[in-house]
């Protein structure tokens, strides 16, 4: 059985890739986001090839194919069906890419054939992906491959280094681009460009103004700060942190910020003083339905209030989402009454629009709530 295809040869496992499939292996990456074992040793890559692969085909249970250069026979991936159910007609889709190979297009055009041949060949209704949240390069290749993602669910075997979610996509028949359409996603889009943002880890902001002032990932060596920020009678009146805020509360939102990071929807940083401590946090949440607006929240830690922190950060983060993640429209909103929370918007920039009556649920009762917004021309 072979799969020839877009510049790319699609064919079942030999004794003699063993070597080559070991050597990938050994790629961070594979290991990260695979489920390979770790350390990936010879005896592994020679029982994939000889045992595993040959078996998945004998018993119908899979259909894993080793991806090479049409011209050279270079192995430059794997891509396949990892589970395949011929009866109920659907089958699950995995793929990786061998470093040397990256940047090419490989994956992409590998997981299209394979899914082609899995509905024209195998009559299949269904094919299915799945991911660890955070890996963007997979998500890009499934979009492209003309997957819709569905959404998420709970992995049953996560990753000890990862996330214990998982996205989960599907395609049907008729879906899957043509060998050289640019498909969903394509190199350049606001997709694209996001998932190399939210791909990598999350890079350090500096805001202009009289006082250094650093935006950085949340860490653990600020939650106490976080809990005391969060304790404040003023922070209790304005938001809707938890009250009585606990440690537990700040451990929950660490895990919760690093968890949107991964998922790409929201770039939630730590504006620190001089000394690289905590004086406040600020968040930039992007519109699950309108790619190209976001809005953003904000607290300070009481000692770091009337610095000119806040705005600073504001501005920071605003630029920030303007040039790299292509956004048009930042919102703020505060409860009305909430002046420090207006100076500051105001300050780094923000119209004021008005006032929505009932616009917010806070502690249990709608309350008016002040507008404003901040475009890409606004900051000078």
């Amino acid at each position: 059985m072979k799969i020839v295809e877009d510049g790319l040869l699609l064919r079942p496992w030999r004794a003699d890739d063993a070597e080559a499939v070991h050597r990938a292996c050994q790629d961070p990456d594979i290991q990260r986001w695979t489920t390979v074992p770790r350390p990936y040793l010879p005896e592994h890559a020679h029982g994939f090839v000889t045992e595993v692969s040959p078996r998945d085909w004998a018993d119908g249970t899979g259909a894993p194919f080793a991806v090479c250069d049409a011209a050279t026979g270079e192995l430059l991936g794997s891509c396949g069906l990892v589970t395949l159910d011929t009866r109920a007609g659907t089958g699950e889709i995995g793929y990786w890419a061998v470093p040397w190979a990256r940047g090419r297009g490989v994956t992409t055009r590998a997981a299209r054939a394979v899914a082609r041949w899995a509905f024209d060949t195998l009559k299949l209704r269904r094919l299915v992906w799945q991911a660890e949240v955070g890996n963007h390069a997979s998500r890009l290749v499934a979009l492209r491959a003309g997957f819709r993602i569905d959404g998420q669910l709970r992995l049953a075997d996560p990753s000890p280094r990862g996330r214990p979610e998982g996205w989960i996509g599907s395609l049907l028949p008729g879906e899957v681009p043509a060998p050289g359409e640019p498909g969903p996603a394509a190199p350049g889009t606001l997709a694209a460009r996001r998932a190399a943002v939210f791909g990598r880890p999350q890079p350090v902001l500096f805001a202009a103004g009289d006082t250094e002032l650093r935006l950085r990932p949340m860490e653990e060596r600020d939650l106490d700060a976080i809990v005391q920020t969060c304790r404040d009678p003023e922070t209790i009146r304005w938001t809707t942190v938890p009250d009585p805020y606990e440690r537990a509360d700040a451990e929950s939102y660490l895990d919760f910020v690093r968890g949107t990071w991964a998922a790409g929807t929201s770039a939630c940083y730590v504006f620190a003083d001089p000394d690289d401590r905590y004086a406040g946090s600020i968040d930039l949440r992007l519109s699950p339905t309108d790619p190209l607006l976001a809005d953003i929240g904000f607290m300070a830690l009481p000692d770091a209030r009337g610095r000119g922190f806040t705005p600073a950060a504001l501005a920071a983060l605003c630029a920030w989402g303007f040039t790299t993640l292509g956004l048009a429209r930042i919102e703020w909103r505060a409860n009305v009454g909430n002046t420090a929370s207006r100076r500051a918007a105001e300050k780094a920039g923000f119209t004021v629009e008005g006032t929505a009556r009932g616009g917010l649920t806070h502690r249990g009762e709608r309350v008016d709530v002040w507008v404003g917004a901040l475009l890409p021309g606004d900051l000078t």
